[in-house]
């Protein structure tokens, strides 16, 4: 597939919350970081064009996190991208503290997710977040308290629509109790669907579903097997192939599949346009179930 001609447009449209319409297929920012997801990206200068390359391709949805660095991915976002277009939509999280590569651990108190959203506010250099995301609920923290500061955030005009990350359905009922949720972002990919009973509740209840690690085929990916054989024939990656099943999978199904490489983002980009066989959509669902 030549990518030049396509866009992110031709993923087709989803609202998240009342009125954010983005293209279904984001971006993921966090790989514009070093390795482990620790520190500056090892070409920074790649890592900018990617970003503006993302405008270029229709992408209006971009996801990150504070502790993508930690406050690296922010940082290079604010600083690349600012003035942002009309209708680019932000999404940042918070709740997720960083002690070194590969390293994460919860913290939802209210007094630190403030300070993490004021610190995120400064170096997205907006006065509002469009969906902000508790990373992960602090298994410490009750979660009225944690998304109570959220609410606190969203009545004081800071953020407007709240999201969450990694929750199970019960998760989402008890949120929802709170406050008003839009989005779930759990990992979700051709392989790792043990997040099927909550992609179920996005779509029953109209929240977008953003697969985290869509890309991932595992066991599936080996070089002559039956996912191999079907990229060959249609002369797609891998990748290509994992992002088109996604969005044929639901329609509240928003990928962000993330890259550090103007290439790779091109390529990923290009999955929109792919149009498999109503027999090999099925032959790639039982494939997976298997």
């Amino acid at each position: 597939m030549h990518s030049a001609l396509i866009t992110a447009a031709d993923s087709g449209l989803f609202t998240i919350g009342p009125d954010l319409t983005v293209h279904r297929l984001g971006f993921g920012a966090m790989r514009l970081t070093g390795p482990g997801i620790w520190g500056d990206p090892l070409n920074p200068d790649e890592a900018r064009r990617v970003l503006r390359r993302t405008i270029d391709l229709g992408i209006n949805f971009i996801d990150t996190a504070d502790s993508y660095g930690p406050e690296v991915s922010e940082q290079l976002i604010g600083d690349t991208l600012w003035p942002y277009p009309n209708g680019l939509v932000i999404a940042t999280k918070s709740g997720l503290t960083r002690q070194g590569p590969d390293l994460w651990a919860p913290v939802g108190r209210p007094e630190y997710l403030r300070q993490q959203l004021e610190m995120s506010l400064r170096r997205l250099r907006v006065d509002c977040i469009s969906l902000y995301q508790l990373h992960r609920i602090d298994p410490r923290v009750p979660m009225e308290e944690s998304l109570g500061a959220l609410r606190d955030f969203q009545k004081e005009g800071k953020i407007r629509c709240i999201g969450l990350s990694e929750v199970t359905p019960e998760e989402i009922e008890k949120a929802r109790r709170i406050v008003d949720v839009v989005t779930v972002q759990n990992k979700y990919n051709l392989l790792d669907r043990e997040h099927e009973p909550a992609l179920r509740y996005c779509e029953q209840h109209k929240l977008g579903f953003i697969p985290w690690f869509p890309a991932g085929a595992g066991k599936l990916a080996r070089p002559g097997g039956p996912l191999d054989q079907l990229a060959r024939r249609y002369e797609v990656s891998l990748a290509q192939l994992s992002i088109a099943w996604l969005l044929h999978r639901s329609p509240v199904m928003l990928p962000i599949p993330g890259t550090s490489s103007v290439s790779h983002l091109e390529e990923n980009v290009a999955s929109v346009n792919l149009r498999l066989s109503e027999s090999d959509w099925l032959a790639l669902e039982q494939l997976v179930a298997r």
